[in-house]
């Protein structure tokens, strides 16, 4: 079994941190940016990447993630590109955990034992599927499984901690996914109020890490997470970043 994203979530807590997860949109504004941006983070801190596969109807997202996988597409960057991106990140980044995060469409069309012999190959860690309920999970685990890959379940604010547990169940060396806010994903202002306790009892459950994501933009939102859980993850204030400038340099967080 590989234990890059356990080893990730190990080494941060021993430097006393929270465990850094950035998520990127394979393919915007170009596959080659992506890539290089994917390359940065890896270099400058990242413990985790989350290569998001495009989709044409992403509803879980707001509006900058949203753009991007309406470019990525036009760009014509599909499933295979990513996994294909992600086997080139594993041979230069030997012990950076790598999740692909997509919708289920394009994992089910590809095929489930195909996806998951490709994912295997490349060196993927664990797969997030956005919309893909508990009750119907299991279908894409009993492929994951034997290739020793993870699963990454999301958990909503308003999820009830019994359904938490049920979740962190059988899922291999993976994390829980933690929204933060009700909503798309998108970088906030403010974080809820509650968070805190929230991720606490989640915490207290869960036999897996704990990550929390959407709508963390800045690194003293991410010190705040990083008190209740295991890691923060960062996706839309990087994918803006890289739209506006075109590459990323080494930057985390403001």
């Amino acid at each position: 079994m590989n234990n890059r994203i356990k080893n990730a979530f190990a080494k941060a807590k021993s430097a006393n941190r929270g465990a850094f997860v950035a998520y990127l949109t394979t393919g915007y504004p170009t596959l080659a940016a992506s890539e290089a941006a994917a390359d940065a983070l890896a270099d400058n801190g990242a413990d985790v990447l989350e290569l998001g596969v495009p989709f044409s109807d992403p509803f879980a997202d707001g509006g900058v993630i949203r753009t991007a996988a309406y470019k990525a597409l036009e760009n014509g960057v599909s499933l295979a590109d990513v996994i294909a991106l992600a086997k080139r990140l594993r041979a230069r980044h030997p012990e950076t955990g790598i999740v692909l995060f997509s919708y289920y469409n394009p994992i089910f069309s590809m095929g489930l034992g195909k996806f998951a012999e490709a994912a295997a190959d490349a060196g993927v860690d664990a797969v997030l599927s956005v919309d893909l309920p508990l009750e119907e999970r299991e279908e894409l685990l009993e492929v994951l499984r034997p290739k020793d890959i993870g699963y990454v379940p999301l958990i909503a604010p308003n999820t009830p901690i019994e359904r938490v547990k049920a979740s962190a169940e059988g899922v291999g060396d993976s994390f829980l996914y933690v929204i933060t806010v009700k909503g798309t994903t998108g970088a906030r202002t403010e974080l809820p109020s509650d968070l805190a306790s929230r991720l606490d009892a989640i915490r207290a459950v869960s036999p897996i890490p704990v990550a929390a994501g959407f709508g963390i933009s800045t690194k003293a939102q991410a010190d705040v997470v990083s008190q209740h859980a295991d890691g923060y993850i960062v996706g839309s204030a990087l994918v803006k970043r890289l739209g506006e400038k075109g590459e990323l340099k080494g930057e985390m967080l403001p």
